[in-house]
């Protein structure tokens, strides 16, 4: 089979591979639709994935076209999105419901071979069916929206809020479009990018604008969310947050990235800061979510390219354009 396959750092390429195969509690999908996330650029450059080569794509939906010997929940033919979490399901975070925080984390198309290719595996338990009025190509957008819906259990968002937003690409959007179903009453989003920024008001944001000082909030916005993990934006948003209010660390930054903060001011003011790390019991929630229509994939994925044009639409992603870029095999 054709498969992308991020052979070293810097280096990503298509290759012929072997079909997989799957084991007792695996399926094989015959993926419709990979999308590309800011993960996939961090592997590229040599973090997160614990070894390269690599096929990478944690975000896909498709068919399933071949059963492990022990599986009896799907059938072939069925269409199925799939979660890439795998846990140990025995350290100490997993035994406290902390499965995202597994000692022994994993997931396809992170540390085994994923959906940036015509077939992945996945087991059976990860993997569940969309209803008929679902396109199987746009279902790669549940995965992500699993990791908002993430962000949003790790909230627990009081209503009233006030909300400023860094970043409009996917993940931004997205929390935009949940912070409007939370109750906020107000959700600002700030991005350098017009394109990105139109899409924002396009789906009904209070204020858009390109520098929080654009926007008449002097007080400061009850929860700050950083959708970029650019330093800049993070600095920036720290000192955003208003008295009890909090920051919510979700986009994904360099290792090397440091912001700095000030205590006394964490204290005095009661401010909260805190992060939100992949998913956690929440792909379910998210796959109802989008068979509800909460999302528009027509808005949010704005490129469908080959599979043969992986890398560059890897290089597409990284210089910012467009919103979610998804391969089709």
């Amino acid at each position: 089979m054709k498969a992308a396959l991020v052979e070293s750092v810097g280096k990503v390429s298509l290759t012929e591979v072997p079909d997989p195969a799957p084991g007792p509690r695996d399926v094989v999908v015959k993926v419709a639709a990979c999308g590309l996330c800011g993960t996939d650029l961090h592997i590229l450059q040599g973090e997160f994935a614990p070894s390269l080569p690599l096929i990478p794509g944690h975000e896909f939906a498709g068919e399933v076209v071949a059963l492990g010997s022990e599986v009896t929940e799907l059938a072939e033919g069925d269409r199925v999105a799939v979660d890439p979490s795998l846990y140990c399901h025995e350290c100490r975070y997993c035994r406290r419901g902390h499965n995202n925080l597994c000692d022994r984390w994993a997931a396809i198309g992170v540390s085994r071979s994923g959906g940036a290719a015509e077939y992945a595996v996945a087991p059976v338990a990860n993997c569940v069916r969309l209803p008929e009025h679902v396109r199987t190509q746009d279902a790669a957008l549940i995965e992500p929206l699993s990791c908002a819906v993430r962000g949003y259990d790790v909230l627990k968002s009081q209503l009233g809020s006030h909300v400023l937003i860094y970043g409009s690409g996917t993940m931004g959007l997205m929390m935009l479009e949940l912070a409007k179903r939370t109750g906020a009453a107000s959700v600002d989003v700030l991005d350098l990018n017009p394109d990105r920024l139109a899409t924002a008001r396009h789906l009904g944001c209070s204020g858009a604008a390109a520098t929080a000082e654009e926007l008449d909030r002097p007080e400061g916005w009850d929860l700050v969310v950083d959708a970029t993990g650019n330093a800049a934006a993070i600095q920036d948003g720290l000192g955003r947050v208003a008295k009890a209010g909090t920051f919510l660390q979700f986009g994904v930054s360099d290792y090397a990235t440091r912001a700095t903060i000030e205590p006394y001011r964490i204290y005095n003011q009661e401010i909260t800061i805190t992060g939100s790390m992949a998913v956690l019991h929440s792909y379910e929630r998210a796959a109802e979510l989008f068979a509800g229509g909460i999302l528009d994939p027509d808005v949010f994925i704005s490129d469908r390219m080959p599979l043969a044009s992986y890398p560059e639409a890897l290089e597409r992603f990284a210089e910012g354009k467009g919103r979610k870029i998804v391969v089709v095999p």
